[in-house]
């Protein structure tokens, strides 16, 4: 059964920092990512990390405070968040996509085929 299971979310002042985790089981996958939505908005990417780690992207808003890792042996994606601020506050998601590309990640929510259950992150002013 697949299943990637995020943890680490919680309420955090701003300023302040957070490490968000995704345990993902029973497939090996490609590129893995993290995707958020906030109330009343649409999804958004806000970082993606190839397979074997030698790419990694993230969205505008987030580069310089977030980062982005993995450890394919514990087959779990990271989500270092810093600097946080209240315009971080939403739901936060771990994706993941299979194939065969090692090195490629990927911005569309429409590119990942594996999905995990969201966890809330709220950050307070």
């Amino acid at each position: 059964q697949v299943q990637l299971v995020e943890s680490g979310g919680e309420f955090v002042q701003s300023g302040g920092s957070l490490r968000l985790s995704c345990a993902a089981s029973g497939r090996t996958f490609m590129a893995m990512a993290w995707f958020r939505q906030a109330p009343g908005k649409e999804r958004e990417f806000v970082a993606a990390i190839s397979w074997d780690i030698t790419n990694t992207g993230y969205a505008d808003s987030v580069k310089g405070r977030f980062t982005i890792s993995r450890d394919n042996a514990k087959n779990t994606v990271y989500l270092q968040m810093s600097s946080l601020e209240p315009e971080d506050t939403a739901v936060y998601y771990c994706a993941a996509t299979t194939g065969y590309n090692r090195g490629a990640y990927y911005i569309r929510s429409t590119d990942y085929n594996y999905w995990g259950q969201g966890i809330q992150v709220t950050v307070s002013s």
